[in-house]
């Protein structure tokens, strides 16, 4: 996983280096020379401005324009605000205008088109949230940034501002970060192997889902659960006798509508994990058995949908008294249910302290995934993008958070890998018309390709060991 630390943790990993900070100084300039020597594709002939402030961020670009400068470039280094000298237009921009530290509000030079280098992340982005005024900000070709990711580099607006990203290691201990951005070596290292004695019990996955009105939404999360690992899933939908389209191989058992909590909870005992709440529909009734059920069973957990909003509030008092994880998945508005606001920019903190709250994995869902558990720790998904905004998509994130339980993963693991699966999947598809049953197929693909980045965070020229 790749540390993701935010500017305060980042001053004090600075303060604590061993290193004098010149050292550290001519290191990142020397990264960022070197990324600017692959933007510019030769040294020869060729015409770069650095934009450098009084700070750190300023010095690593005047280092990395000394190094520049004895390659043969021909470098001129302004400050924020001053004038661009007049003659032929720059080949490149280096932003090292003022990185993490800023604050307040700055007017970039006009760069008609010229690639951007960032240095560390784009002046004028919220290193913090990713907050930014796009007319404040020089959208980045690429960014180099140093020792670890910020959580501006990976929340939007910033994440779409910074291009592709390059962490770039100069010596500094990050090994105390509380943030990790998830890869697909990662889960590959997390999902265990199917054992040679293995029987289908082994990983078997209960999907309490579905109703009349949203029968798609079970089938959905049924068919990713067996996609994604389980040998054995049994579907019930409280209230119907059977669920037509349901997947073939999944097992169909009836429940009461009313007083299903107790049937569910006595007839568990085989089962490695649980899924409960998409497309199960909310009625006042229905909402008494959901919560009854999430007390009851000690199984490993995923609380989706409906079920979401049915223990609203009152979440924290219900999930504190369970014995087994337990993983939510909300959107914001569901967040808003459970927490009485809304996330706000802060996203990192938001999950963190609903998890606290609830003594449970948050999966907070958008652009970026953000993954939390009680006790701090945050782990993001960067693989996904605007493909899985189709109904249904989540319904299948939750099949596979439930699959990934069931192989004995706990619920963070569980979580932040299901994540990165289902984001996966959704880069494979088309740009335009995937529907989340194409998810599903293309799980099997993703399983055979984890060992390669998922997205801009690894670019070639990538010094990332």
């Amino acid at each position: 996983m790749i540390p993701i630390v935010t500017p305060a943790e980042m001053r004090a990993i600075d303060a604590a280096a061993l290193e004098p900070v010149e050292v550290l100084i001519e290191r990142a300039g020397a990264a960022t020379a070197f990324a600017a020597l692959h933007l510019l594709g030769s040294a020869y002939g060729k015409r770069v401005l650095v934009v450098a402030g009084k700070g750190n961020n300023g010095n690593d670009g005047r280092a990395a324009a000394r190094r520049l400068t004895a390659r043969g470039v021909r470098v001129v280094v302004v400050a924020p605000g001053d004038t661009v000298p007049a003659g032929p237009a720059a080949d490149l921009v280096i932003d090292a205008a003022y990185g993490t530290g800023f604050s307040g509000a700055w007017t970039p030079p006009p760069n008609a088109g010229v690639p951007v280098l960032a240095v560390d992340i784009p002046s004028g982005v919220d290193g913090l949230t990713g907050d930014a005024d796009p007319g404040g900000v020089l959208e980045a070709t690429a960014t180099v940034t140093f020792a670890a990711l910020k959580p501006g580099l990976v929340l939007l607006p910033g994440r779409a501002l910074c291009g592709t990203v390059r962490v770039a290691p100069i010596g500094l201990d990050c090994s105390r970060a509380r943030a990790w951005q998830v890869e697909g070596t990662d889960v590959a290292a997390w999902v265990p192997p199917r054992a040679l004695e293995s029987h289908k019990w082994r990983n078997a996955c209960w999907v309490v889902a579905g109703s009349p009105s949203m029968p798609g939404a079970s089938h959905l999360c049924v068919e990713a659960a067996l996609r994604a690992g389980c040998g054995y899933v049994r579907l019930s939908s409280p209230g119907l006798d059977r669920s037509v389209g349901a997947p073939t191989e999944a097992v169909y058992q009836p429940l009461r509508a009313a007083g299903w909590a107790d049937a569910l909870a006595t007839d568990a005992g085989r089962f490695a994990s649980l899924v409960i709440g998409p497309g199960l529909g909310r009625s006042p009734e229905g909402d008494r058995e959901i919560a009854r059920a999430v007390a009851a069973t000690a199984l490993p957990l995923v609380v989706d949908g409906d079920a979401l909003s049915a223990l609203g509030t009152r979440a924290g008092d219900l999930l504190r008294l369970r014995s087994g994880g337990t993983v939510l998945t909300p959107h914001d508005g569901e967040f808003e249910r459970l927490a009485g606001h809304r996330p706000g920019s802060d996203r990192f903190a938001a999950a963190r302290d609903l998890a606290a709250t609830c003594r449970a994995v948050v999966l907070l869902k958008g652009p970026t995934t953000v993954v939390a558990d009680p006790d701090g720790r945050v782990g993001v998904s960067l693989a996904g993008d605007a493909r899985l905004a189709t109904a249904g998509s989540g319904d299948v994130l939750a099949g596979i958070i439930g699959a990934l339980l069931a192989q004995g993963l706990d619920p963070w693991h569980a979580a932040l890998a299901g994540a990165e699966l289902h984001g996966r999947a959704g880069r494979r598809g088309p740009q335009r018309g995937l529907v989340a049953g194409d998810l599903v197929g293309l799980l099997t693909e993703v399983w055979a390709h984890l060992d390669l980045p998922a997205g801009w965070q690894r670019p070639p020229w990538s010094g990332l060991a």
